[in-house]
């Protein structure tokens, strides 16, 4: 039985090296960040360089309270150093890498005084901040050549801030998300009561943004437990299958869409991830071909492929497991339900009243792990506060069966369709040329598809236009290059900034 502890970042990974000093985790690439560590490691060996990484941050004048944004290239060596910033009293501030400088400002200017570490790959827009005078710059390149004389640990009380992240972007600037050690301890609580589920401790694998609030508690709670880890740095598929087939993991964690990207490489080399007994999607939906995908290519006993619908502000909520034999029943907008004691949603009107199954309205979550607030935009937070209720943003129904079916976000929503998603969904599990289809509104509110092709296919019209025939009248698709799709940290698709940018090309 999994207990609950509040979450400080540094002391679980001590602990976790204290407890499991062997365990490995294996790196598919080296960091600037921590140039002492080889491709395969142990917990200790990782932690003894955190240590390495706070003292010098200390050396760069770091100390408690101080805010540090982590403004740098994706990676494991970015969760690193914010257990170190974590060691020295200091507030991590999880900052993605494609952010521009114009949001950087606004971000200073919320901080009000802060840290801002960067790399190369940031170094140009940090460079070009208006507000750098708000800011003391550290570069990574720098920083590993500070002297490095140990520093006691300085650990931040369990109700305050202790961790920030941000919010995806979809619809504007994003907002600073704050997290306590006790809101991030609950959240653990949960992660590890699915994975005590697991019948072995063998390696997991992974590739989530390191800026997503998810990374820090996956991390967490599998340390906690001495899982070994393989964090992968790359999401082209050739690099998956390299790590993959080389460590042969029992696990694989993606975003949604990172999913839907590998389908097809998983359907034509399947031994890829013949060792995978479990899938895990990030806080979304997937549709059914991508799911049956994966499963058919595992070997493993009984391979579940676990869906978890969540937001950053809440955690993990709501869970649903597939297997082969259930795909031909499953409604992939269906995301299953709450974990008892943890987690739970309803459906309400606009003005927060609880609708019965069936009915359509607004996705609201129960969580113990809530996050406390926007950082200086308490104001926003409150706005979606019903009591102990949050309003996702989402929109939705409950089913008789107390499952919750996902439809749309509600600031997305199309007037003469039901469920915007779940149309892609159909589309892109009927038409295999397509790896990817989004559907937006136009300048007069009439849905316009936005279509990528799989490699090496072309659009095929004659399909295209059979399988619309009987659906909710649809423009001609628009086709567009995969990477070409706005996106965030995550991989989600940015809606109103691709209809905005329509909008702008009519005009």
């Amino acid at each position: 039985m999994i207990s609950y502890q509040p979450l400080n970042l540094y002391r679980q990974f001590k602990e976790a090296a204290e407890r499991f000093p062997e365990v490995a985790i294996v790196l598919d690439t080296s960091y600037q960040a921590f140039p002492e560590l080889g491709f395969e490691n142990t917990y200790t060996q990782v932690f003894a360089a955190i240590q390495q990484r706070a003292a010098q941050l200390s050396a760069a004048g770091v100390s408690a309270d101080d805010k540090v944004m982590l403004y740098k290239s994706p990676g494991f060596d970015t969760y690193l150093l914010a257990v170190a910033v974590t060691a020295i009293g200091a507030v991590p501030v999880m900052v993605s890498y494609h952010l521009p400088t114009s949001v950087i400002d606004v971000f200073a200017e919320r901080l009000e005084r802060s840290f801002i570490l960067f790399d190369k790959e940031t170094k140009e827009r940090v460079a070009a901040m208006e507000q750098k005078h708000l800011v003391t710059e550290l570069a990574v390149a720098d920083l590993v050549g500070l002297p490095a004389n140990l520093v006691r640990e300085n650990l931040l009380p369990e109700e305050v801030i202790q961790y920030m992240t941000h919010t995806s972007g979809t619809t504007g600037i994003p907002k600073l998300i704050c997290h306590t050690a006790q809101t991030m301890g609950w959240r653990v609580a949960w992660q590890q009561t699915i994975f005590e589920k697991m019948a072995e401790k063998k390696t997991l694998a992974f590739h989530i943004s390191p800026v997503h609030s998810r990374y820090n508690i996956g991390i967490s709670s599998a340390i906690g437990l001495g899982f070994p880890l393989l964090p992968l740095s790359s999401a082209k598929a050739q690099d998956v299958a390299t790590s993959l087939e080389r460590y042969r993991p029992m696990a694989l964690e993606t975003h949604p869409n990172h999913f839907v990207q590998w389908a097809q490489f998983a359907r034509e080399n399947p031994t890829v991830f013949s060792s995978i007994r479990y899938y895990h999607s990030t806080f979304d939906a997937i549709n059914i071909g991508t799911l049956r995908a994966f499963l058919e290519a595992s070997k493993a006993n009984h391979p579940v492929f676990m869906q978890v619908y969540g937001q950053s502000e809440c955690g993990p909520m709501i869970l649903r497991y597939h297997r082969l034999e259930t795909l031909g029943t499953t409604n992939a907008r269906d995301m299953g339900i709450g974990l008892s004691g943890y987690t739970a949603a309803r459906i309400t009107d606009e003005k927060g009243c609880p609708l019965p199954a069936g009915q359509n309205g607004h996705i609201q979550l129960l969580s113990r792990g809530r996050a406390v607030t926007y950082y200086k935009e308490d104001a926003r937070f409150q706005e979606n506060v019903y009591g102990d209720w949050w309003d996702s943003g989402d929109y939705g129904c409950m089913t008789q069966e107390g499952t919750l079916l996902l439809k749309d976000r509600q600031v997305d929503m199309i007037e003469s369709i039901d469920s915007n998603l779940a149309l892609e969904d159909f589309l892109l599990d009927q038409l295999d040329f397509l790896s990817e289809i989004v559907i937006i509104r136009d300048a007069n509110g009439a849905p316009q598809p936005i279509v990528a092709l799989t490699d090496g296919r072309e659009m095929n019209w004659e399909a295209w236009w059979h399988q619309v025939a009987d659906l909710p009248l649809l423009k001609e698709p628009i086709i567009m290059a995969y990477e070409d799709i706005p996106r965030t940290a995550t991989m989600k698709v940015q809606r109103l900034k691709m209809e905005e940018e329509m909008k702008m090309e009519n005009l």
